[in-house]
Protein backbone atom coordinates (compact mmCIF):
# COMPACT_ATOMS: atom_id res chain seq x y z
CA UNK A 1 0.00 0.00 0.00
CA UNK A 2 1.53 3.09 -1.32
CA UNK A 3 2.29 5.98 1.46
CA UNK A 4 0.60 8.69 2.11
CA UNK A 5 1.37 12.43 2.19
CA UNK A 6 -1.54 12.32 5.41
CA UNK A 7 -3.15 10.24 7.78
CA UNK A 8 -6.14 8.77 5.65
CA UNK A 9 -8.95 10.04 7.10
CA UNK A 10 -10.95 7.59 9.46
CA UNK A 11 -14.26 5.56 7.72
CA UNK A 12 -17.41 5.99 8.01
CA UNK A 13 -19.10 2.93 10.47
CA UNK A 14 -22.70 2.58 11.52
CA UNK A 15 -23.51 0.07 13.68
CA UNK A 16 -25.52 -3.19 13.16
CA UNK A 17 -28.29 -4.10 15.28
CA UNK A 18 -27.77 -6.82 17.22
CA UNK A 19 -24.17 -7.19 16.30
CA UNK A 20 -21.15 -6.02 16.90
CA UNK A 21 -20.58 -5.82 12.89
CA UNK A 22 -20.26 -2.07 11.29
CA UNK A 23 -21.39 -0.99 8.37
CA UNK A 24 -19.01 1.68 6.63
CA UNK A 25 -20.19 4.64 4.35
CA UNK A 26 -19.39 4.79 0.42
CA UNK A 27 -21.82 8.26 -0.24
CA UNK A 28 -25.06 9.34 0.73
CA UNK A 29 -27.75 10.43 -1.74
CA UNK A 30 -31.20 12.38 -0.44
CA UNK A 31 -34.20 12.50 -2.78
CA UNK A 32 -36.34 15.73 -2.10
CA UNK A 33 -39.59 16.00 -1.61
CA UNK A 34 -40.42 12.43 -1.70
CA UNK A 35 -44.08 12.44 -0.03
CA UNK A 36 -46.95 14.47 -1.45
CA UNK A 37 -47.69 16.29 1.69
CA UNK A 38 -44.22 17.67 2.13
CA UNK A 39 -43.77 19.11 -1.26
CA UNK A 40 -47.44 21.03 -0.60
CA UNK A 41 -46.12 22.23 3.09
CA UNK A 42 -42.49 23.75 1.01
CA UNK A 43 -44.81 25.12 -1.78
CA UNK A 44 -44.64 22.70 -4.37
CA UNK A 45 -46.77 20.30 -6.84
CA UNK A 46 -46.90 17.02 -5.17
CA UNK A 47 -47.60 15.85 -8.82
CA UNK A 48 -45.18 12.86 -9.73
CA UNK A 49 -42.38 14.45 -11.44
CA UNK A 50 -38.92 12.97 -12.03
CA UNK A 51 -36.94 12.48 -8.79
CA UNK A 52 -33.98 14.66 -7.79
CA UNK A 53 -31.60 14.19 -5.34
CA UNK A 54 -28.45 16.14 -3.11
CA UNK A 55 -25.87 14.47 -1.66
CA UNK A 56 -24.59 14.58 2.25
CA UNK A 57 -21.43 13.73 3.25
CA UNK A 58 -20.62 9.97 4.46
CA UNK A 59 -19.34 11.67 7.95
CA UNK A 60 -22.75 13.39 8.22
CA UNK A 61 -24.32 10.47 9.27
CA UNK A 62 -23.71 10.09 13.48
CA UNK A 63 -25.38 7.52 14.88
CA UNK A 64 -24.08 9.24 19.06
CA UNK A 65 -27.64 10.13 19.32
CA UNK A 66 -26.60 13.93 19.98
CA UNK A 67 -27.13 16.57 17.61
CA UNK A 68 -24.99 19.61 17.54
CA UNK A 69 -27.35 22.88 16.71
CA UNK A 70 -25.01 24.11 13.84
CA UNK A 71 -23.38 27.60 13.57
CA UNK A 72 -24.58 30.23 10.82
CA UNK A 73 -28.35 29.58 11.51
CA UNK A 74 -31.39 30.39 13.52
CA UNK A 75 -33.77 28.26 12.17
CA UNK A 76 -32.82 24.31 11.87
CA UNK A 77 -35.19 22.00 11.05
CA UNK A 78 -36.12 18.49 11.42
CA UNK A 79 -37.00 15.58 8.55
CA UNK A 80 -37.98 12.33 9.36
CA UNK A 81 -36.71 9.70 7.25
CA UNK A 82 -35.91 6.07 6.88
CA UNK A 83 -31.74 5.02 5.42
CA UNK A 84 -31.34 2.78 2.71
CA UNK A 85 -28.21 1.06 3.14
CA UNK A 86 -27.01 -1.01 -0.35
CA UNK A 87 -24.60 -4.18 0.08
CA UNK A 88 -24.00 -3.90 -3.56
CA UNK A 89 -24.55 -1.94 -6.19
CA UNK A 90 -24.00 -1.04 -10.25
CA UNK A 91 -25.37 1.00 -13.26
CA UNK A 92 -29.23 0.71 -14.94
CA UNK A 93 -30.49 -1.45 -12.26
CA UNK A 94 -33.93 -2.87 -13.16
CA UNK A 95 -36.51 -1.85 -10.90
CA UNK A 96 -37.43 -5.71 -10.32
CA UNK A 97 -34.05 -6.44 -9.39
CA UNK A 98 -33.31 -3.07 -6.96
CA UNK A 99 -34.26 -4.68 -4.05
CA UNK A 100 -31.57 -7.35 -4.38
CA UNK A 101 -28.86 -4.69 -3.47
CA UNK A 102 -30.06 -3.51 -0.44
CA UNK A 103 -28.19 -4.61 2.93
CA UNK A 104 -30.47 -2.96 5.38
CA UNK A 105 -32.47 0.04 6.89
CA UNK A 106 -32.40 2.29 9.49
CA UNK A 107 -33.89 5.24 11.20
CA UNK A 108 -32.71 8.81 10.21
CA UNK A 109 -32.93 12.77 10.48
CA UNK A 110 -32.27 14.81 7.65
CA UNK A 111 -31.47 17.96 9.30
CA UNK A 112 -31.26 21.44 7.64
CA UNK A 113 -30.17 25.05 8.60
CA UNK A 114 -33.87 26.37 6.80
CA UNK A 115 -32.46 29.23 6.43
CA UNK A 116 -29.45 28.78 4.71
CA UNK A 117 -30.93 26.78 2.44
CA UNK A 118 -33.46 29.28 1.70
CA UNK A 119 -30.97 31.44 0.29
CA UNK A 120 -29.76 29.30 -1.55
CA UNK A 121 -32.89 28.31 -3.38
CA UNK A 122 -33.63 32.11 -4.11
CA UNK A 123 -29.97 32.25 -5.55
CA UNK A 124 -30.01 28.78 -7.76
CA UNK A 125 -27.34 27.65 -5.79
CA UNK A 126 -26.59 24.26 -4.27
CA UNK A 127 -28.10 23.36 -1.13
CA UNK A 128 -24.73 21.64 0.32
CA UNK A 129 -24.29 24.89 3.22
CA UNK A 130 -27.93 23.53 4.59
CA UNK A 131 -27.73 20.35 3.86
CA UNK A 132 -24.30 18.93 4.18
CA UNK A 133 -23.39 20.19 7.45
CA UNK A 134 -21.56 18.10 9.75
CA UNK A 135 -23.61 15.74 11.47
CA UNK A 136 -26.55 16.65 9.75
CA UNK A 137 -28.00 13.69 9.61
CA UNK A 138 -28.13 11.29 13.09
CA UNK A 139 -28.78 7.75 12.57
CA UNK A 140 -30.07 4.57 14.13
CA UNK A 141 -28.42 1.07 13.85
CA UNK A 142 -29.17 -0.43 11.07
CA UNK A 143 -31.24 -3.38 10.61
CA UNK A 144 -30.71 -6.24 8.36
CA UNK A 145 -33.18 -7.20 5.02
CA UNK A 146 -32.48 -10.74 6.58
CA UNK A 147 -34.25 -9.08 9.88
CA UNK A 148 -36.69 -7.02 8.87
CA UNK A 149 -37.69 -7.24 5.09
CA UNK A 150 -38.18 -4.70 2.76
CA UNK A 151 -40.69 -2.22 4.58
CA UNK A 152 -42.79 -1.10 1.91
CA UNK A 153 -45.59 0.13 4.49
CA UNK A 154 -45.97 1.23 8.21
CA UNK A 155 -46.13 4.32 10.30
CA UNK A 156 -43.36 6.85 10.53
CA UNK A 157 -43.85 9.59 13.28
CA UNK A 158 -41.37 11.73 14.91
CA UNK A 159 -42.13 13.65 18.09
CA UNK A 160 -40.82 16.70 19.56
CA UNK A 161 -40.57 16.49 23.44
CA UNK A 162 -43.65 14.15 23.86
CA UNK A 163 -45.89 16.38 21.30
CA UNK A 164 -46.09 14.88 17.41
CA UNK A 165 -44.70 16.55 14.99
CA UNK A 166 -44.52 14.11 12.02
CA UNK A 167 -46.60 11.69 10.39
CA UNK A 168 -47.16 9.47 7.74
CA UNK A 169 -46.48 6.43 5.93
CA UNK A 170 -44.26 4.62 4.34
CA UNK A 171 -46.50 3.49 1.37
CA UNK A 172 -47.08 7.45 0.92
CA UNK A 173 -43.55 7.79 -0.65
CA UNK A 174 -44.21 9.05 -4.22
CA UNK A 175 -40.87 7.23 -5.38
CA UNK A 176 -40.39 3.96 -3.70
CA UNK A 177 -37.10 2.61 -2.66
CA UNK A 178 -36.97 -0.07 -5.90
CA UNK A 179 -37.26 2.77 -8.22
CA UNK A 180 -34.95 5.61 -6.16
CA UNK A 181 -32.41 2.74 -6.76
CA UNK A 182 -33.21 2.27 -10.71
CA UNK A 183 -33.20 6.04 -11.14
CA UNK A 184 -29.81 6.75 -9.11
CA UNK A 185 -27.65 4.08 -10.98
CA UNK A 186 -28.97 5.90 -14.18
CA UNK A 187 -26.67 8.28 -13.34
CA UNK A 188 -24.25 7.34 -11.22
CA UNK A 189 -22.20 3.72 -10.23
CA UNK A 190 -24.16 2.49 -7.23
CA UNK A 191 -21.65 0.08 -5.01
CA UNK A 192 -21.58 -1.60 -1.63
CA UNK A 193 -21.51 1.57 1.40
CA UNK A 194 -23.71 3.85 -0.73
CA UNK A 195 -26.39 5.11 1.64
CA UNK A 196 -29.90 6.77 -0.01
CA UNK A 197 -32.70 8.74 2.39
CA UNK A 198 -35.59 8.13 1.27
CA UNK A 199 -37.59 11.45 1.96
CA UNK A 200 -39.71 12.80 4.70
CA UNK A 201 -43.24 13.19 5.34
CA UNK A 202 -45.49 16.77 6.28
CA UNK A 203 -44.79 18.40 9.85
CA UNK A 204 -40.94 19.45 9.45
CA UNK A 205 -40.64 22.48 11.78
CA UNK A 206 -38.05 23.78 13.89
CA UNK A 207 -35.87 22.93 16.59
CA UNK A 208 -33.78 24.58 19.51
CA UNK A 209 -31.17 23.48 21.80
CA UNK A 210 -32.34 21.12 24.95
CA UNK A 211 -35.14 19.51 22.40
CA UNK A 212 -35.80 15.99 22.59
CA UNK A 213 -36.40 14.26 18.95
CA UNK A 214 -38.08 10.68 18.97
CA UNK A 215 -38.27 9.06 16.07
CA UNK A 216 -40.34 5.76 15.41
CA UNK A 217 -40.92 4.30 12.34
CA UNK A 218 -43.24 0.78 12.48
CA UNK A 219 -41.54 -2.29 11.75
CA UNK A 220 -37.99 -0.62 12.42
CA UNK A 221 -38.33 0.46 16.32
CA UNK A 222 -37.60 4.02 17.62
CA UNK A 223 -34.45 6.37 17.52
CA UNK A 224 -34.17 9.47 20.32
CA UNK A 225 -31.91 12.24 19.63
CA UNK A 226 -30.78 15.30 21.68
CA UNK A 227 -30.41 19.18 20.64
CA UNK A 228 -27.53 20.21 22.27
Amino acid sequence: MPETVIAPPPPTLLPVAGTEARFPVRRVYCIGRNYAAHAVEMGHDPDREPPFFFQKNPDDLDPSGRFPYPPRSSDVHHEAEIAVMLKSGGTDIAVADALDHVFGYALALDMTRRDLQGVAKKAGRPWEIGKAFARSAPVGPIHPVSEVGHPSHGAIALRVNGKLRQEGNLDQMIWKVPEMISYLSEYFTLAAGDVILSGTPAGVGPVVRGDVLDLAVEGLGEMTVTVT
